[in-house]
């Protein structure tokens, strides 16, 4: 089917508002402020509050905007230019994904209107979604409720989040489960990150009371992962750009041997390489999130060679932004190594680079 993949005014005037409520409260000081004592409650309280991004594609009557992902993708695409720490992937992104599938109108409603962060916990280990390979195990506990025990990891925001969504199998079959912040038995353990702008964490859970969300994890889960590389699609088109523009910005500023080093032609390739790379990037972002839109079913697929073709790129632009910058990019105190390490966990967080060409071959015949 056709596709609508360009965004139309009203979206572009999120863009504007998402982008100048980030330069104020989401600049350079802000991004090392977060990294040192983690996001600002203040912030996102006026974040999801007045810009009201958190609920864009719930419905309405749940406390939504009734908007697309074409709404969510640009926000993604704009936290990605600021680096700066906030719960919104993992609450808008993750968190709003699974209730859209889940019936829990009350909470759906709480998440969209930025009271409640949530994340989903589903992986076991650090070879991707395997509905068979769950080992987090749901019991009746006598009553209406579960418990449950086992263990998560790479849970994102996990250390924080209001609500955890989390899989576990109920008669071998994997069911989505919620989880209180302050459940007893429940342990919570940040683990160390490359980039300490996206935390994660280990979730312990030994008996932990739970209430059950919805059955079909199986099916339910692959979806919100794709939702979810549609997303980070997104968020690295907007670092790279922002990078790309970093660099084009120093280039014409930094003097060597009385000229602006972006008269160089050295320079002036790199830099037309990055421009590529970041177009690249945005055509097969842009196809994630209209797919996210309008064709589910399309989906998979270009999920799949959105997580590849913009992981790849991000991480390349990345690199040859610190190498244009210099001695200066390799420091603590500029933030071109930032996106050096975002490139790299976002590249990996929803899959690698092998294992989305291995489901491109699928998804295709091949």
């Amino acid at each position: 089917m056709s596709l609508r993949l360009t965004p139309d005014a009203d979206a572009e005037d999120l863009r504007q508002v998402v982008r100048d409520f980030l330069a104020k409260h989401g600049d350079t000081e802000a991004v090392f402020r977060g990294i040192e004592h983690g996001w600002d409650p203040e912030v996102w309280r006026r974040f999801a509050t007045e810009l009201g991004v958190v609920g864009l594609d719930v419905p309405e009557e749940h406390g939504g905007a009734g908007a697309t992902f074409r709404e969510v993708a640009i926000v993604a695409e704009e936290l990605g230019r600021s680096l700066v720490r906030l719960p919104w992937f993992s609450t808008a992104v993750l968190g709003i994904g699974v209730l859209l599938h889940g019936d829990a109108p009350d909470l759906l409603a709480e998440l969209a209107s930025g009271e409640v962060t949530a994340t989903l916990a589903h992986l076991e280990g650090f070879d991707g979604w395997d509905p068979d390979g769950v080992r987090t195990v749901a019991e009746p506990d006598g009553s209406d409720g579960w418990r449950l025990s086992g263990a998560k990891t790479l849970v994102l925001e996990g250390a924080t989040a209001n609500v955890l969504f989390v899989v576990a199998t109920v008669d071998g079959e994997p069911a989505i489960f919620l989880v209180d912040e302050g459940a007893a038995g429940l342990v919570r353990r940040p683990l160390p990150t490359l980039d300490p702008t996206r935390p994660l964490a280990e979730l312990l859970l030994d008996g932990v009371p739970a209430t059950l969300l919805v059955g079909g994890a199986r099916a339910i889960v692959p979806v919100v992962l794709d939702r979810a590389r549609a997303a980070l699609a997104a968020e690295q088109v907007g670092g790279g750009a922002a990078a790309l523009d970093m660099t084009v910005g120093y280039a014409a500023q930094r003097l060597q041997f009385g000229r602006p080093i972006a008269t160089f032609q050295a320079i002036k390739h790199r830099c037309a390489d990055m421009a590529v790379q970041v177009e690249a990037a945005r055509s097969a972002a842009l196809w994630a999130t209209a797919a996210a839109a309008e064709a589910p079913g399309e989906l998979p697929l270009a999920a799949a060679t959105a997580a590849l073709v913009c992981g790849e790129a991000y991480t390349w632009v990345a690199g040859e932004t610190v190498q244009v910058h210099g001695g200066i990019g390799f420091t603590w105190e500029h933030p071109a190594h930032l996106h050096v390490r975002r490139a790299a966990t976002g590249a990996a967080l929803f899959g690698t680079a092998a294992a989305h060409r291995r489901a491109l071959l699928h998804d295709l015949g091949v």
